[in-house]
């Protein structure tokens, strides 16, 4: 391995010279050119220690990054045990960071000239027209490029790997409320008394009786409710594209035991559902699978409008079916004295089929009863001094 100097001259008699780094890798001889020497010196000293781990791609070698992006995303389409298959909806989300954000800024470069502090540049190029966030989702969209090009052997590291966006204000962030994100017992009350007869009432009871997402719902067959040992099984989903498919973790595969006014609910909307091939619960007048804004908008939000469960504007209160999840969450975690089934974490995490406990915890945590009042202190400090 070689720095040296180039001197030559143009055809219209200009002097010119260049500094080349001359090397061999395992691939053969590379030569690289740089008009400063200093930054001749700094690509040897880089590709020597990358030459002797084994971690070095020679530029003419590599492909470029828009490259590397497109070749992951036909990876992820594949699906079973030659891809990682994903959802329509999440591969259109990649493909929108990929050809938004990621191909105009850094697209033409080559996977061997990346550099952390290069993509530290992206990172903070990204902060600058967007929230923390969204710049977070394409950060690990083009994370998961590199560590794809590695997996084929088109770069040798991941040079993003350490490279990340942390929430800000995680401690100011604020806790899901009752009455504001979370629905009273009393609204739910009045929103499933709202609720059209039928589909309308046996939906929207389902949802904040079982804390099912509105995927699942939308997925739900028949053959999984169980109205006489009260249990429904989980086991799909449906996408926004209306495609059937797996739950959006192992988790999510799960029993939900149901109650009496769940189970004859459901028991008199099956004598009036459609059918279909699917064997739907909740599916169109033709039997097929619902859209998720009809949804919203057919039965959540008029069911909301008719109970004068409303906001400042008169518009609708909560923005979606996920409120009814959050409901049945703190219904799940409320004392008993309260109205609630005062259940432990594991098996409020269980219900709501989250992936760890740390989600639940995450997102519920400020709802469980401390078991420190002031009543309990007295006592346990009286029974620790007792004689």
């Amino acid at each position: 391995m070689s720095v040296r100097k180039r001197e030559w001259t143009t055809r219209k008699g200009e002097a010119r010279e260049a500094w080349i780094v001359d090397y061999t890798d395992a691939k053969g001889r590379h030569i690289e050119t740089f008009e400063r020497k200093k930054d001749a010196d700094a690509r040897e000293a880089q590709v020597t220690v990358d030459v002797a781990k084994g971690i070095h791609t020679a530029p003419s070698k590599s492909i470029t990054v828009a490259q590397a992006a497109d070749d992951w995303i036909k990876y992820i389409q594949l699906g079973g045990d030659d891809g990682e298959s994903r959802e329509r909806s999440t591969i259109e989300r990649y493909r929108q960071f990929v050809r938004i954000h990621i191909v105009p800024r850094i697209g033409n470069e080559k996977l061997a000239k990346l550099t952390t502090p290069r993509i530290n540049a992206f990172r903070d190029d990204l902060l600058k027209g967007m929230s923390r966030a969204m710049a977070k989702k394409v950060l690990v969209a083009l994370k998961a490029t590199l560590k794809d090009a590695k997996r084929r052997g088109n770069v040798a590291q991941n040079v993003a790997a350490d490279v990340s966006i942390t929430a800000r204000g995680g401690r100011n962030k604020p806790k899901l409320e009752i009455d504001r994100d979370i629905p009273t017992r009393d609204e739910v009350h009045r929103i499933i008394d709202a609720a059209s007869p039928g589909k309308g009432r046996a939906l929207l009871m389902t949802a904040a009786l079982t804390g099912m997402r509105a995927s699942e719902l939308r997925g739900l067959r028949w053959s999984d409710v169980d109205l006489t040992k009260r249990q429904i099984h989980v086991r799909q989903r449906a996408d926004r594209y209306r495609k059937i498919g797996a739950p959006k973790s192992a988790a999510g595969t799960r029993d939900i035991p149901i109650g009496d006014m769940v189970v004859n609910t459901l028991r008199e909307w099956k004598l009036q559902c459609p059918k279909g091939t699917e064997n739907l619960v909740f599916p169109t007048l033709v039997g097929t699978v619902e859209h998720y804004p009809n949804v919203v908008q057919k039965y959540f939000f008029p069911a909301l409008l008719a109970a004068g469960v409303v906001d400042k504007k008169g518009k609708p209160k909560y923005g979606g079916m996920h409120a009814l999840r959050h409901f049945y969450a703190s219904w799940c975690i409320n004392q008993k004295e309260d109205g609630g089934l005062e259940l432990p974490p594991k098996t409020v995490q269980a219900r709501l089929g989250h992936a760890s406990i740390v989600m639940t915890l995450d997102v519920y945590g400020h709802l469980f009863p401390s078991h420190d009042d002031g009543k309990e202190l007295a006592a346990a400090e009286r029974a620790l001094f007792a004689t």
